[in-house]
C-alpha cells in the first residue's frame, strides 16, 4: 500500500475519509494489517505529506491513532493531549492540517477508561497538569445522570464513561466555535469534525455519526443543541 498523494487527497471526501479510518480499525481489531513497505512510504513521502485525516487523541500508551486505524506513514496527522482537550496549540494545530495541507476530516477520539477523565473527576491538581484537567470540568458538570456526589468520582466506572463522551463533544463544539478557520470550512463541506470513543480492551472505534459535523446544516444543529 503506498502513502497518499496530492491527487489521493484531493479526491477524498470527508467521508470517504471516514470509511477508509473504518476500513482501517477493522482490519485492527481482525489482526489483518495492510501491506506496507514503510520504507517506500518514507521516500514516497520525502518532498511532502498528504494526510487524509487528523485525529486528535489522548496520550494514553494504548491509543495510538495509527496503529488503531492501521494507517502508514504520510496518511494522517496525530495530535495527542492528556484527556483529547483542546487549546490554543491544538487549534493552531488542526488549522495548519486542514487549511494548509488539505487534510479532509477531523477527529477528536477519546477512550475507555481515561486516566486524564478519571482525574478530573477526581479534581487532581498537579502543576501544569491542573490546567489541562480544568478543561474535562465542563463536561463533569453537564453529566446530570449521576447525582449522589459521593458516586461522581474515579470510583464509578459509569460516570467516567459518561463524562469522557461529553469530553469528547465539547472537544468537537471547542473546535468550531473557536476556530473560524475550521468552521468555514465545514460550512463549505471541505472538512468534517467528528467524535468517536475508541474501546482499549476490544480496538474498537465508535464513532458518534450522527453528531458529525460535515456541513452548515450540522453546524446549526449544534449550536441549537448548545443553546437549549
Amino acid at each position: 500500500m503506498k502513502a497518499h498523494s496530492k491527487e489521493t487527497q484531493t479526491s477524498t471526501t470527508p467521508r470517504r475519509a471516514l470509511e477508509f479510518l473504518r476500513e482501517g480499525n477493522r482490519r485492527f481489531i481482525n489482526n489483518l494489517k495492510a501491506s506496507r513497505d514503510l520504507l517506500q512510504q518514507a521516500n514516497e513521502t520525502r518532498e511532502g505529506q498528504w494526510p487524509f485525516a487528523t485525529v486528535l487523541s489522548c496520550i494514553d500508551s494504548r491509543t495510538s491513532a495509527e496503529l488503531i486505524f492501521d494507517q502508514g506513514l504520510g496518511d494522517i496527522f496525530s495530535i495527542r493531549i492528556a484527556g483529547n482537550v483542546v487549546n490554543t496549540d491544538i487549534l493552531g494545530s488542526l488549522e495548519f492540517a486542514c487549511s494548509i495541507t488539505g487534510s479532509k476530516l477531523i477527529v477528536v477520539m477519546g477512550h475507555t477508561r481515561c486516566g486524564a477523565v478519571k482525574g478530573a473527576c477526581d479534581h487532581v491538581e498537579l502543576g501544569n497538569l491542573t490546567e489541562v484537567l480544568s478543561k474535562i470540568q465542563p463536561a463533569i458538570y453537564q453529566e446530570r445522570t449521576v447525582t449522589d456526589p459521593e458516586q461522581r468520582t474515579s470510583r464509578n466506572a459509569e460516570f467516567v464513561e459518561n463524562v469522557s463522551r461529553l469530553n469528547v463533544r465539547h472537544s468537537v463544539r471547542a473546535i468550531v466555535d473557536r476556530s473560524s478557520i475550521l468552521e468555514q470550512l465545514v460550512e463549505a463541506e471541505k472538512i468534517a469534525v467528528i467524535g468517536g470513543t475508541h474501546n482499549i480492551e476490544t480496538g474498537l472505534v465508535e464513532f458518534y455519526e450522527t453528531e458529525g459535523l460535515f456541513n452548515s446544516a450540522d453546524l446549526q444543529r449544534l449550536r441549537g443543541a448548545s443553546s437549549k
